[in-house]
């Protein structure tokens, strides 16, 4: 992909998109809210990020597994040439809060509110620049 060209979306690029669009809502609403426990912020920051990568995955093309793993989705957008929007060191960030949040919030990394605002904010700017 040339710089400044963007991908057209394909309709389940659009579902994905659509998805994250709410996950990423939801997780305005939370933010606004100081009482909100941070777990649940991250999680649909997470469930936003992983939308964003799935469906420019898809615009091009790739085939992936399901799974909650941005580490793995990362690593299949690298393999296709297309630059990550933030290191992967900073995308395994929301790893834990696909699954491990729902079940036991002890073995979590913490995070920041302004950490995960960043992480958003790069990823949703990211997706924009990539899909048409």
């Amino acid at each position: 992909m040339k710089p400044g060209e963007r991908k057209p979306v394909t309709p389940e690029a659009k579902t994905l998109l659509r998805i994250a669009a709410r996950d990423r809502k939801t997780f305005d609403l939370l933010l606004g809210i100081p009482e909100a426990p941070l777990p649940s912020i991250c999680f649909h920051a997470q469930q936003a990020v992983e939308k964003w990568l799935k469906a420019v995955l898809v615009s091009h093309g790739v085939v992936f597994r399901r799974t909650h793993d941005l580490e793995e989705l990362a690593s299949l957008l690298v393999a296709q040439g297309i630059p990550l929007p933030l290191p992967v060191e900073e995308l395994r960030k929301l790893s834990p809060f696909a699954v491990t949040f729902r079940y036991d919030d002890e073995d979590i990394a913490r995070i920041s509110r302004e950490e995960v605002t960043q992480i958003m904010e790069a990823v949703d700017h990211w997706v924009e620049e990539r899909l048409a």
